[in-house]
């Protein structure tokens, strides 16, 4: 140890305060609960466009004028109309560039997020050119998040003998599929104006389709599936049991070649159970459930519906059992290689820093004789450190898609009415 130098190190400090702090938790504006409900409020006014890109593109390296382009991954609907098909070309013209906040995300400990920037620069896109085999339409659109996404559904693992699906204790993992699979690039925006777009010719006749032949209740059975997309932010860190959770359904739900729920459809549930992220490296785990359904013309079911799949960042450490639940992994290599790396910086600093004060406090304490207390107290702190650090997160940002399965039938009693006035109206 060398004499001389100041009593104690900035460097001790500052180690030994962020090591020994509780993990912070990282959010955007969007975490709070005002802002929550503007952004659901906001989502019911527009459409939801996954623009899967052509090739690989660095958004943050983009300028104004460059045109950046892809295909819909998926069927665009309003209520039950299908205004733009799977597979048409988009092409987007960067306006100019902004800096937004960072998404929360599960994918390293909080030190090294707490090094990484807080904003991020994106792209701004205020129009998006759709082709297709009749012609081009034109319509305003937001930019909503930039990621390689991957789906994480619940399936049942095979036992010994190969059977499928929980056939004893219903334990499950992500789709094998799924994550072999490489992750596509795809952009998430917002669309509006799409009023004055045309139909495509495949849906006129999926309305034509759901003219009721008769006045007569209609029941989605129980384990029917439906894509929605989440208007909120929900995690296992920042949630309570009890909060209300809101969805929109994606695409029109068809009941004998009928269009029974339209697009537009709102879900609404709640947090039936959340552990937060804990000491020890244990991960938090989260439990949705859907409760009532609402039209788009305002009639209103209760239903029993639970989480059968979600689309996640392809980086995210989370699955789903056999009841829907979401669950973080526990921490990887790598994680558990950081947090070791500062540990051993901590007891480093903290064996210096306690020699450094001892010694400047009692002149007869040397090198020697404060070696020992020294080990000990940087020892507590090390193991203090690593007992604190908490586990993964359950991040599920607004505009997440996922999938739900209705745990029992509903019966829409007024489904041939609704359907027929809506059509009507569409005529008029």
């Amino acid at each position: 140890m060398l004499k001389g130098l100041p009593w104690i190190k900035p460097v001790t400090l500052v180690l030994l305060a962020a090591g020994l702090a509780p993990s912070p938790t990282f959010c955007s504006a969007a975490d709070d609960p005002s802002a929550r409900a503007q952004g659901a409020g906001a989502a019911d006014s527009g459409l939801y466009f996954k623009v899967r890109l052509s090739n690989p593109v660095r958004m943050s390296q983009l300028k104004s004028g460059e045109v950046v382009g892809g295909s819909l991954s998926r069927d665009v609907y309003s209520a039950d109309r299908k205004v733009f098909p799977s597979g048409s070309g988009v092409r987007l013209t960067v306006d100019h560039m902004e800096k937004r906040k960072r998404i929360p995300n599960d994918h390293w400990p909080w030190v090294v997020q707490a090094f990484t920037p807080r904003h991020e620069n994106y792209p701004v896109f205020k129009n998006a050119t759709v082709a297709e085999d009749k012609g081009e339409s034109s319509v305003q659109v937001s930019l909503i998040s930039v990621s390689r996404m991957r789906e994480v559904q619940a399936k049942a693992k095979k036992n010994k003998s190969g059977q499928q699906p929980g056939a004893e204790n219903g334990a499950v993992e992500v789709s094998q599929s799924n994550a072999k699979k490489p992750a596509t690039p795809t952009l998430v925006l917002e669309a509006f104006g799409i009023e004055n777009v045309p139909s495509t010719a495949d849906s006129k006749n999926e309305v034509d389709s759901a003219q009721p032949d008769s006045v007569r209740p209609e029941t989605l059975p129980a384990g029917t599936h439906c894509r929605i997309l989440l208007l909120g932010n929900v995690s296992a860190s920042k949630s309570k049991p009890g909060d209300v959770v809101q969805a929109r359904l994606l695409e029109p739900v068809l009941l004998n070649s009928k269009v029974v729920l339209p697009a537009g459809s709102l879900f609404e549930g709640k947090v039936v159970k959340k552990t937060s992220p804990r000491w020890l490296s244990r991960a938090g785990s989260l439990y949705l459930t859907f409760t009532e359904l609402t039209l788009p013309e305002g009639n209103r079911f209760p239903i029993a519906a639970s989480l059968a799949g979600a689309e996640l960042d392809e980086k995210s450490h989370t699955r789903m059992d056999a009841e829907g639940r979401l669950h973080g992994e526990r921490p990887g290599k790598a994680w558990m290689a950081i947090n070791l790396g500062v540990t051993a910086g901590i007891a480093k600093e903290v064996d210096d820093g306690i020699q450094l004060v001892i010694e400047a406090i009692v002149s007869t304490a040397t090198d020697v004789s404060t070696a020992g207390t020294a080990r000990i107290i940087s020892s507590c702190a090390s193991g203090v450190y690593m007992a604190t650090r908490h586990g993964r997160d359950i991040v599920l940002p607004r505009f997440t898609e996922m999938d739900i399965s209705l745990d029992r039938s509903i019966s829409l009693t007024s489904a041939a009415e609704i359907g027929a006035s809506a059509v009507a109206a569409g005529g008029k």
